[in-house]
């Protein structure tokens, strides 16, 4: 076996020229076990991104300082490899529960009792699983065994969903498995209280500390700048949504036969912008001190629910593109978002913001800009509603639309023109191909 002076430091890298600070995420593997060189080890979320680190060289890991959900800096020291070669059969480097970040304290004790008595350990199921610090709490919290409860997670590790579980699979029948607790000469005159009923009491009433993540601070910070530095002022519209309904199912099967992807209501809303935007360039703009920054091109930024939050990937020159690569871009970001794979440059830039809230259900909002930009459309849910037509009462499929701006640069016929803009092209769509 290496020395510990011949090990590898596994360091947090550089991810971006303004990101100093990382959250641990997933480890890929335990201390003790071995490694090839470049395969992925630990994932690390920064304020734009989930990142993947990957093991400098081949060898047994050690000396992990850092768990899931901790922070640490760039250039930080968080664990260490000792380079060696594979193993091969029994002599194959194992994890170890004392060793695991994320082993519990019970499974540490029951390891440490299989050691010295082998003989002890044939029935006691589970004593090497890895313990999650949520679950493990909650073992705690009921004084439930560890070993007696199904690990579902990834390398026989027992999640917080595993021991609500048991619980709930326990409650109104047999006391559960309890760890012994220390003797006390004392009497307990207090009756016992069923064990069931404390179950179910306590299951209520549980109660769970956890560090913000780097994408929810970031958006914390973002969103308090926003309120504190622009002078942000919303604006309402309804658009009736039948004509551009009406074009999707007339054209949906040709679209996702020719473009393999189908024709959704994001590239009209899309589209819309630009030409607004082009209209009113203030919404397009930033303020820089005493400056304004007119851009003249649209970097529109989509925001998708993913797998760690709401993250806004962008549209790079949306007035350069077409519907079917809209759709596409968003479609593939949508799949990256799912997956953990939007990468840094993904969210980077951006001179205008789409929030589509309708798809969650929501009927009306305000959104929140989006610093250094000026603007963001809200987007909302389309609701059968009846209006006048012509003098007449009829049911049309309508949707809510807001507009946040920030009112240093973008004054109020601004941004209700804006906003009617958006209702006029939408209402009518041929006006994107004629230019009206």
């Amino acid at each position: 076996m290496n020395s510990v002076s011949e090990s590898i430091n596994v360091e947090v890298p550089t991810v971006g020229e303004s990101i100093s600070e990382v959250q641990i995420g997933q480890w890929f593997k335990q201390e003790g076990e071995w490694i090839a060189e470049g395969e992925d080890l630990v994932e690390i979320e920064t304020e734009k991104a989930s990142v993947q680190i990957p093991a400098p060289t081949s060898g047994t890991l050690q000396g992990v300082l850092k768990n899931s959900e901790d922070f640490a800096t760039v250039g930080e020291i968080i664990a260490s490899i000792a380079p060696s070669e594979k193993p091969s059969g029994d002599n194959q480097a194992k994890p170890t529960a004392n060793a695991a970040p994320e082993a519990s304290a019970a499974d540490q004790a029951t390891t440490k009792d299989a050691a010295a008595n082998p003989d002890a350990t044939g029935n006691n199921v589970g004593s090497a699983k890895f313990v999650m610090p949520a679950a493990e709490r909650l073992i705690e919290e009921h004084g439930l065994d560890a070993s007696v409860i199904s690990a579902t997670g990834p390398g026989g590790r027992l999640l917080k969903e595993d021991v609500l579980g048991f619980i709930e699979g326990n409650q109104g029948a047999n006391p559960a498995p309890t760890l012994d607790a220390p003797k006390t000469s004392q009497a307990i005159t207090a009756p016992p209280v069923p064990r069931a009923l404390a179950v179910e009491n306590q299951s209520h009433r549980s109660e769970e500390i956890k560090p913000l993540s780097m994408l929810r601070r970031t958006i914390a910070a973002r969103l308090v700048e926003a309120q504190q530095t622009a002078a942000l002022l919303t604006t309402f519209n309804e658009i009736d949504m039948q004509p551009v309904m009406s074009i999707r199912k007339k054209y949906q099967d040709r679209f996702v036969e020719r473009h393999g992807v189908k024709l959704g209501f994001m590239s009209f809303f899309a589209k819309a912008a630009v030409e607004a935007l082009r209209r009113y360039p203030a919404v397009n703009a930033e303020v820089q001190g005493d400056h304004v920054l007119y851009r003249h091109y649209q970097d529109i930024g989509v925001a998708i629910g993913g797998g760690k939050g709401l993250v806004v990937p962008i549209l790079r020159n949306v007035e350069r593109m077409s519907f079917a690569e809209i759709e596409l871009t968003i479609s593939d970001f949508v799949k990256k978002a799912s997956e953990n794979r939007i990468q840094a440059d993904d969210l980077i830039g951006g001179t205008f913001t789409i929030s589509n809230g309708g798809v969650y259900g929501s009927l009306l909002s305000t959104p929140i800009v989006n610093p250094p930009q000026s603007g963001i459309l809200g987007l909302h849910s389309i609701q059968q509603r009846p209006i006048a037509v012509d003098g007449e009462v009829v049911i049309r499929p309508m949707m809510y639309v807001a507009l946040t701006y920030d009112h240093r640069i973008v004054d109020g016929r601004e941004a209700v023109s804006f906003l009617k803009t958006i209702k006029d092209v939408i209402e009518d769509p041929s006006r994107l191909f004629l230019e009206l």
